[in-house]
């Protein structure tokens, strides 16, 4: 029986996460956990390891030692299509998007990993395959219509190469929400963005909680869009990490100055 006073567990969990390429840690037991509706923050400057977090949880690697658990469940080295299955979507820094098919045609693109119907059947039209595929254009107008005029009407049957760049980094997000996820990881949501789009992002972010009830994990070197939206930060440097809290408590620690800068806040003073 669960009771109020039951142990919260985390939705994520990095236990001692380390990963190596020969010689070079690009990981060094790095402890993370990550609660349910949660927006939590990586930080760090370039070079830190904060790509290489995403890579380790959605399985492009495998950790070197150390696990990954995700609803208690060990993830460390599964398939990156068993991970998808499991509820993790995540974005990237640099688009990933089929830029020749239609902005629909994208976000349908990434449901099609949960559908059952053989080649035949869909060859066919048999009824299983009209059914999911029904299903499938239902997801996709959900997921595009929580972008509201941004992506809808029109826009469903354009080419994604028409769209702005801002509209290409919510047609990312779109399409993984398309896959249902329980735990989004966003790679540089506002990376390249004007300031009022960077506004948005930050409402965005904050409305993929709130609204659709998911856990966050954003990397962002916008301190503005991190302030804006996290619940905690954690930084990183050289794989390590750093500290971790509240926005004002990370920005203002000392070896995150110091990562950042290069010099420590008092030396920043007497300068």
């Amino acid at each position: 029986m669960v009771t109020d006073n039951a142990p919260r567990l985390p939705l994520l969990e990095l236990d001692k996460l380390t990963l190596a390429f020969g010689g070079l840690k690009a990981l060094t037991e790095v402890e993370l956990q990550i609660y349910e509706r949660e927006i939590v923050s990586v930080i760090g400057p370039n070079g830190a390891g904060k790509t290489s977090i995403f890579n380790v949880i959605t399985g492009v690697y495998s950790p070197t030692s150390g696990d990954v658990r995700f609803a208690g469940e060990s993830i460390a080295g599964k398939s990156q299509h068993a991970i998808t299955n499991l509820g993790i979507a995540r974005t990237f820094q640099s688009l990933r998007l089929f830029l020749n098919m239609s902005v629909k045609e994208n976000v349908k693109a990434a449901t099609y990993g949960h559908t059952k119907a053989s080649p035949a059947e869909s060859i066919l039209r048999l009824p299983r395959a009209r059914r999911e595929e029904k299903q499938v254009e239902a997801l996709a107008a959900k997921s595009l219509s929580f972008f509201g005029e941004r992506l809808m009407g029109y826009r469903w049957d354009q080419p994604a190469y028409v769209l702005s760049y801002a509209n290409r980094r919510r047609l990312e997000i779109a399409r993984a929400l398309a896959t249902e996820p329980r735990l989004l990881l966003l790679d540089e949501p506002a990376a390249g963005m004007n300031p009022n789009e960077t506004h948005e992002v930050t409402e965005v972010i904050s409305r993929l909680r709130d609204e659709l009830g998911l856990t966050i994990l954003v990397i962002e070197h916008d301190m503005h869009v991190v302030e804006g939206i996290s619940d905690r930060v954690v930084a990183l440097d050289h794989g390590v990490k750093i500290t971790e809290g509240t926005f004002e408590q990370v920005a203002t620690h000392p070896a995150v100055v110091e990562a950042y800068l290069g010099r420590d806040p008092e030396a920043l003073a007497e300068a």
